[in-house]
């Protein structure tokens, strides 16, 4: 299996969003960041915050598009082309309303499954055969009332949940960087 060389977050910039659930991917790389040692800077040629660290001794990437969230396709495909990153070498973590607060999980390609994110994503980067993990953040029930629950603070039993999950992601984290995707599959897939 290839390398993970870039790991991207999904997110929207700004203080008014950073407690959003809509903002777990963000969450997980800056806890990425803080177990690897990694220092995030603003590099405005990618509109994104970038860190560097070596996870299992693989050289990767943190990226943090500062874009909002359904112009994110653009500074990862800017990043990737710059440093010749295939798709393949590509991890995307993002929030997911179709699992529950707590639950995480590792998915090679699909659709954009309505996530805005992703939409803007894959045609940006040409294709969709990059890696996802996948961070519950629950569903409010009902399509109509999605965007205002992504966009509100997850009340303090879900983002212990939440947190419970991107610890437990960061946990299978070497094995999906160095490719052993089956390995990581079943820490995270059977552990919940």
């Amino acid at each position: 299996m290839t390398a993970i060389q870039l790991v991207a977050g999904l997110g929207n910039p700004g203080a008014k969003y950073e407690q959003t659930r809509h903002n777990a991917g963000f969450w997980f790389v800056d806890a990425l960041a803080r177990q690897y040692a990694g220092q995030f800077h603003h590099e405005s040629r990618y509109k994104s915050d970038i860190a560097r660290c070596s996870i299992a001794g693989h050289d990767c990437r943190l990226q943090k598009p500062m874009d909002f969230m359904n112009c994110s396709g653009q500074p990862v495909a800017s990043l990737a082309a710059f440093y010749r990153i295939a798709r393949s070498c590509i991890l995307v973590v993002h929030d997911d309303l179709d699992l529950p607060p707590g639950i995480v999980r590792l998915k090679q390609g699909g659709g954009h499954g309505g996530h805005n994110g992703l939409r803007d994503l894959i045609p940006k980067l040409g294709g969709n055969d990059f890696l996802r993990l996948r961070i519950g953040i629950g569903h409010p029930g009902h399509r109509d009332d999605v965007v205002g629950y992504v966009l509100k603070p997850a009340p303090r039993d879900e983002r212990v949940a939440i947190d419970a999950a991107i610890d437990a992601a960061l946990g299978a984290l070497p094995d999906i960087v160095a490719g052993r995707l089956d390995k990581a599959m079943k820490k995270l897939h059977t552990a919940t």
